[in-house]
């Protein structure tokens, strides 16, 4: 049976700013492990997070909807996890002068490692991006966290190197 991934959150932030948030590119979006998004948003065309001075890749996807600012659809796969890709579905709603997103992640089979590491991951993100819009910065806790995985970025593997990942190479 396939699994199915619904996380959501309530923001007190107007759509719009969260949207922003969400979407935003060429900076670092702490909630999102600091990493930095890389997309035109355009159906069809790869979407990426990764490292601040972009030599290592993360996430890899493709951008199968969007819709400003409401809706973002988009592939995910794990650069580095034997896995296929799967699906994730970003849906903010107004609500009441706050603003609910809502990610559901679908499309697991297989995909064991990929459920396993995003079961949890998707409520601290939500969590985290809720702290940046409300108060400016994520927790403390989470800066931390942040801090060592820059501190030990030269131990992680070998095939998030930009240059390993096979879709990301130049057509010779």
């Amino acid at each position: 049976m396939e699994e199915r991934q619904v996380h959501t959150i309530e923001i007190k932030a107007p759509i719009a700013q969260v949207w922003a948030e969400i979407t935003q590119l060429k900076h670092v979006q702490k909630p999102m492990f600091n990493t930095v998004l890389e997309t035109d948003f355009k159906p069809g065309s790869r979407l990426l997070y990764r490292s601040e001075d972009g030599k290592r890749v993360f996430i890899l996807g493709e951008v199968k909807e969007c819709v400003p600012p409401r809706r973002l659809v988009h592939t995910f796969r794990f650069v580095g996890v034997a896995e296929t890709p799967t699906l994730v579905e970003w849906t903010l709603e107004e609500a009441g002068g706050a603003t609910r997103v809502t990610v559901v992640h679908s499309q697991f089979v297989d995909q064991k490692k990929t459920a396993d590491s995003v079961r949890t991951s998707w409520v601290g993100i939500l969590a985290n991006i809720k702290a940046v819009i409300e108060t400016g910065n994520v927790p403390l806790k989470t800066r931390v966290m942040h801090g060592m995985m820059q501190a030990f970025m030269f131990m992680a593997p070998k095939d998030t190197l930009r240059e390993n990942v096979p879709e990301l190479k130049e057509k010779a």
